[in-house]
């Protein structure tokens, strides 16, 4: 796996990485995103302390991706749900006397 250095910037402050050099862009994009964000919120709330900004991010962040797990858990259960309920169809089509007795 080749690692590589990169640097980004989030509100003025710069961060450097070493990194997997397949995730460059998504962590330029995420940085990207971060300082937009931050940005948004020093906008709207006054000008607050930069690790407050950058707080606000990450919980909003944070309450984002707990919503996407609740929503893909409840999909990859109603997937299951779905397959066994087709397994068993293919079952009793496949083997009607044995399922029968």
């Amino acid at each position: 796996m080749d690692t590589i250095s990169v640097s980004v910037n989030i509100l003025e402050r710069s961060y450097k990485l070493s990194i997997p050099a397949s995730d460059e862009t998504r962590l330029r994009n995420a940085a990207a995103f971060i300082d937009a964000q931050a940005r948004m919120f020093k906008k709207q709330f006054d000008h607050r302390d930069n690790q407050d900004l950058l707080a606000m991010v990450a919980l909003m962040q944070s309450t984002e991706l707990s919503k996407t797990k609740d929503s893909l858990q409840y999909k990859d259960n109603q997937l299951i749900e779905k397959l066994t309920e087709l397994d068993n169809l293919l079952d009793n089509s496949l083997h009607p006397v044995q399922n029968s007795l």
